[in-house]
């Protein structure tokens, strides 16, 4: 089946609304992140009409089973059904749900399945609701992400020479590259301890200086990847100290 052919009509696809907003009088459009096609567009024509069948469906941290058709960019929402299981998601945990949305949505490019990715979300959107630290399940994320996406963090062995990282040992975090051992002439790259690239390894952030400092990298790349994109919900969590 050619790829064209492919995007004509797509049946009963979970999916996650990621970002909606109004369309002429009484249409959405919605970008929302699939498990097999990956990040796609649709317009859910008449959907914010009061006796609309999808008015009220269409929310952000639900799973959802869509169908929908159409070969230009913009398809067309055909039907939609609320799975179900997903407890809401409140306070902080809200915030930062819209967080990991604006990250999709700056960072996954459209019809690039990413079928681990979507998983790994749909699990972190039920340890939000679950968990009280989420700071340890963003930097999970986050770390995930990158990886899924191609941007894979070398963090249990030496980008130079393969050597395994050493605890104990402080390294320079270079991007594009890896970790170097440092020395007292070495300035670029993040300064960053052995123990916590290793934590990071092993998604391991109870140790305060490996939370800091992972938190730390974690941005860095982030930023670098991002090229100059804003993230709003990021400057509304810098308020929470925790994160």
């Amino acid at each position: 089946m050619s790829n064209a052919a492919s995007k004509q009509r797509i049946q009963d696809e979970l999916a996650f609304v990621l970002h909606s907003y109004p369309f002429r009088e009484t249409s959405l459009v919605l970008e929302v992140f699939s498990r097999q096609h990956g990040r796609v567009p649709l317009v859910a024509r008449g959907a914010r009409r009061p006796r609309s069948t999808l008015r009220g469906l269409l929310m952000s941290f639900q799973p959802l089973s869509l169908s929908w058709f159409g070969k230009h960019e913009l398809r067309t929402l055909h039907a939609a059904e609320w799975q179900g299981g997903q407890p809401q998601l409140q306070g902080t945990a809200l915030l930062c749900g819209f967080y990991l949305n604006e990250l999709l949505l700056n960072l996954m490019a459209r019809d690039d399945p990413h079928e681990r990715l979507f998983d790994y979300y749909q699990d972190t959107l039920l340890r939000l609701a679950q968990e009280q630290d989420h700071a340890f399940t963003l930097r999970c994320f986050e770390k995930q992400l990158l990886q899924e996406l191609g941007y894979g963090l070398r963090l249990d062995t030496e980008a130079m020479s393969d050597k395994p990282i050493m605890p104990t040992q402080t390294y320079r975090y270079i991007l594009e590259l890896g970790a170097v051992a440092s020395t007292p002439e070495s300035v670029q790259g993040m300064p960053i301890s052995g123990k916590t690239l290793l934590d990071m390894a092993a998604d391991d952030y109870r140790d305060a200086n490996s939370a800091r400092q992972s938190k730390q990298l974690i941005r860095l790349l982030l930023d670098h990847y991002l090229a100059g994109k804003t993230l709003h919900t990021r400057e509304l969590m810098r308020d929470l100290q925790k994160l």
